[in-house]
């Protein structure tokens, strides 16, 4: 475990080496660099400082300038030659939103206090997801910070932040970014991102970043208007023409998109002291080039952790609507070579059988099937893929997986976006997440979990004219096709762009102050400290085993280091016996009346000595 007397060892000042964009040069004021291969001519413009300054292009498309007047606080754009004035693509601030100028910021200016920060190990991650401007009230970053006491108490050893890269108005989930360097300035300056990433680390608490590569928002983004290659029609994702990565076809145009998005990632984990990213939805990643994006990515990445004094342990998590398994692959001593784990939507069908009580037929055997070998095995589709060895998922442990039983996607895609506390039963909601808290796999909890929220979490933006009003109205047609409603049943959605729906969605803190579900979180996540944590860091390969009772009721067990973790999980509304009841029990969520049996909504954790030699 990481040691927060670390913390604070020495200062630090840190800057991500920019090879595109604003860069302050000790001497010479700030070099500018573009890269716009589609424009002949790109003047500099210096806010309040006279004419528009020329910029040298060379034959590859890029334009620079140095710049010796300017200095840090200053505001710019890029004037194409018909006179329209962009914002910095590698933009680090942006004051007054993506249409305003960008703003050179000095990145050193920030004293870094987490001198001996390493990480932590991945094995040891309890994750936290959260959206900055609805976690607080004021919905800052320094707000956010205030919190972190809170979160450390309860036993949260990671945070994991929506997308906050600039987007276009005053809110949104983050997913619209367009200016991929630049936090949102509603939320503060890139200095008060950076001490809450800093106060977090003294916590012991890393900070993992979602991160979007796989499209830009619909309002802002001024790319392809001087590279016009950053988008390819050879292949389509849900939000358009995809990202053109394929450098084996685009040659050094697909090398700079694929530099753009490296070298974010770069910048996050260097400049800003993340822990790690949560790559959004990477099966909408498309490249044939004979190296993914992805996967030089994260050599790239990981060559920088290894390379850095200390060395930092940086996690990279896919979503991914694909089974990657391959990708997750562990060596023997259960490090990652690639990426450190991938989602795992399929836990969250536990909450749908615990909350519709509903257990009879053959479907839902089949499903109750389905649900226990995700949580034995990970992400089921995994199932299906072999290679000429077999089935690779022998190969990847549990602790590839990240699980949950609620995400900011399923709140937001009900249609009133109620969370779990709003809809189940307490004692279905305890069991469930009893089942999530101690499972091999990484478990990540939403944002007011921890003290039993009922506030909704809608999908909220902030776009003007003719576009917020297509918002609106496709919003409407997706939840009535995702729940098959009518009109009636759409009544009470919530619109996406009324300022009420995002205040709506704001924490309620008071209620954490009546709540006693903190320390049942408190003491759950201590069981998994001494229990189930310490026995996954040498995990390589698959490891569960699991037998379905009945629609409803499952066992589980997993060979971990020299003991083995059972479960005995009874989601039905009623008895169930036919339970093995051996070993020690570390955890009993409801109860049990008999040896063998488990009341209605009740789960039994237990260790014995391992099975297996």
């Amino acid at each position: 475990m990481p040691d927060p007397a670390l913390h604070g060892q020495f200062t630090l000042h840190t800057s991500h080496p920019m090879p595109f964009g604003a860069q302050l040069m000790p001497e010479d004021g700030v070099r500018f660099r573009l890269f716009a291969p589609g424009a002949e001519t790109v003047r500099l413009r210096l806010e309040n400082a006279g004419d528009d300054l020329p910029m040298q292009r060379s034959k590859e498309g890029w334009f620079e300038r140095v710049e010796p007047t300017a200095e840090a606080g200053s505001r710019y754009r890029f004037v194409l030659e018909d006179g329209t004035a962009v914002a910095d693509p590698a933009s680090r601030f942006q004051p007054d939103d993506v249409h305003g100028p960008s703003q050179v910021i000095d990145p050193l200016a920030f004293a870094w206090a987490d001198g001996g920060w390493q990480g932590r190990p991945w094995s040891q991650s309890v994750l936290y997801e959260l959206h900055i401007g609805t976690f607080t009230p004021e919905g800052t970053f320094a707000a956010a910070a205030e919190k972190l006491t809170l979160l450390a108490e309860i036993g949260i050893t990671a945070i994991e932040i929506m997308c906050l890269a600039d987007f276009a108005g005053n809110r949104n989930w983050g997913y619209d970014a367009v200016l991929l360097y630049a936090p949102d300035s509603t939320y503060g300056h890139p200095n008060d991102l950076k001490h809450l990433i800093d106060v977090a680390h003294r916590h012991g608490i890393q900070v993992i970043l979602d991160v979007v590569y796989n499209h830009f928002g619909p309002e802002g983004n001024d790319l392809p208007k001087y590279f016009p290659q950053l988008l390819t029609k050879d292949h389509c994702t849900p939000w358009g023409d995809a990202l053109n990565f394929d450098e084996d076809n685009a040659g050094d145009c697909a090398r700079q998109v694929r530099e753009l998005i490296i070298q974010n990632a770069l910048y996050w984990v260097e400049e800003f002291h993340v822990d790690g990213l949560r790559l959004d939805a990477t099966h909408a990643i498309v490249d044939t080039s004979k190296v993914h994006v992805l996967d030089e990515l994260a050599s790239r990445v990981h060559e920088f952790g290894a390379a850095h004094q200390p060395p930092r342990q940086i996690h990279l998590i896919r979503e991914d609507e694909q089974n990657v398994a391959p990708k997750l692959l562990r060596n023997e001593k259960g490090h990652c070579e690639k990426f450190t784990a991938q989602w795992n939507h399929d836990m969250s069908h536990l909450l749908g059988a615990a909350m519709r009580q509903d257990f009879s037929g053959a479907q839902e055997d089949e499903e109750t099937t389905k649900q226990a070998e995700s949580v034995a095995e990970g992400f089921i589709i995994a199932v299906e893929e072999r290679g000429e060895s077999g089935d690779v998922r022998c190969h990847v442990p549990p602790t590839a997986f990240v699980s949950f039983v609620q995400t900011h996607d399923l709140i937001g895609n009900r249609i009133g976006a109620e969370r779990i506390h709003a809809l189940a039963p307490p004692a279905a909601v305890r069991a469930v997440m009893s089942l999530l808290l101690l499972t091999p796999q990484i478990p990540m909890i939403f944002m007011g979990d921890e003290f039993g929220a009922t506030t909704p979490f809608p999908y909220f933006c902030d776009f003007g004219g003719d576009l917020g009003k297509a918002v609106s109205r496709g919003r409407r047609e997706f939840l009535a096709q995702l729940h098959n409603a009518d009109e009636a049943a759409l009544k009470n959605a919530p619109d996406p762009q009324q300022e009420s729906t995002f205040l709506s969605a704001k924490l309620d803190w008071a209620q954490r102050e009546e709540s006693t579900w903190p320390d049942w979180y408190r003491r759950i996540l201590a069981v998994r400290q001494e229990h189930v944590s310490p026995s996954l860091e040498s995990l390589h390969q698959r490891c569960g085993e699991f037998r379905v009772l009945r629609a409803g009721a499952f066992q589980i067990g997993w060979d971990l280091d020299g003991k083995r973790l059972e479960v005995s999980a009874n989601l039905r509304p009623d008895a169930t016996d036919g339970f093995d009841a051996g070993g020690e029990t570390i955890w009993l969520e409801g109860q049990s009346s008999v040896p063998g049996s488990l009341d209605a909504f009740s789960v039994r954790w237990s260790v014995t000595s391992s099975t297996r030699s």
